[in-house]
């Protein structure tokens, strides 16, 4: 954590995050808290506040300052909320979750990622995450519904068993679809049967390992 930024932290978030319609003041100040330069390799620090995608190791890639502001923004959560992250990555936006939400639980398929993200979320202090490695790529096995779920890679189709672990008036965000056109949708449970979906932005993601990633045809 740190309460003073340098110039590049600094112009991550009010140059490149806060006039792109990242306008919450709790996900500002969760970006303030963070040091990103702390979940990059030492390779990458000078590039940590840089609007790219930085490679993280195993062939993947965090996503970029904006993305994860825009992403934060859109999963509206509260301090009471458990949240579910399918692909921790770095670390860096699990810290982030953490900082606006009770508890975060985090699955990274890749055990070299999921050993330094945990050595990097301790060493910021964070408390509130726990992290398993696994594939999660069809679902995760939880003790109970969850209040939010947000997917770090992206999928065909979102998986149902991800849309039934939501408690009623929980949501769900996910990148989908195929590349060179793929949404970021966010996924409501408004009943027990019942979901709203709407599309917030376009982008390009890596998928999900083992995922579904392409249609298939029947005849």
């Amino acid at each position: 954590m740190t309460s003073t930024m340098n110039p590049a932290h600094s112009n991550m978030i009010w140059q490149q995050v806060r006039p792109n319609e990242v306008s919450n003041p709790e996900v500002l100040d969760a970006l303030q808290k963070v040091e990103r330069s702390q979940f990059v390799s030492d390779d990458y620090k000078e590039l940590a506040y840089s609007d790219t995608r930085l490679p993280i190791g195993c062939g993947q890639f965090m996503w970029t300052p904006l993305e994860e502001g825009r992403v934060l923004q859109f999963l509206q959560l509260k301090p009471t909320d458990t949240v579910l992250e399918i692909g921790t990555g770095s670390g860096f936006f699990t810290a982030l979750i953490a900082q606006l939400s009770l508890n975060v639980i985090s699955i990274e398929y890749f055990a070299e990622l999921s050993t330094l993200a945990s050595s990097r979320l301790k060493a910021t202090g964070i408390e509130n995450v726990t992290l398993y490695c696994g594939d999660a790529s069809h679902g995760w096995k939880l003790a109970d519904r969850i209040d939010v779920i947000v997917l770090t890679a992206s999928c065909l189709h979102i998986p149902e068993d991800y849309l039934h672990a939501l408690k009623v008036g929980g949501h769900l965000v996910a990148v989908t679809g195929q590349a060179p056109a793929m949404q970021v949708q966010r996924v409501t449970r408004t009943g027990e049967w019942l979901w709203q979906t709407e599309t917030l932005f376009e982008t390009v993601v890596a998928p999900l390992v083992h995922a579904e990633t392409k249609l298939e045809f029947t005849f």
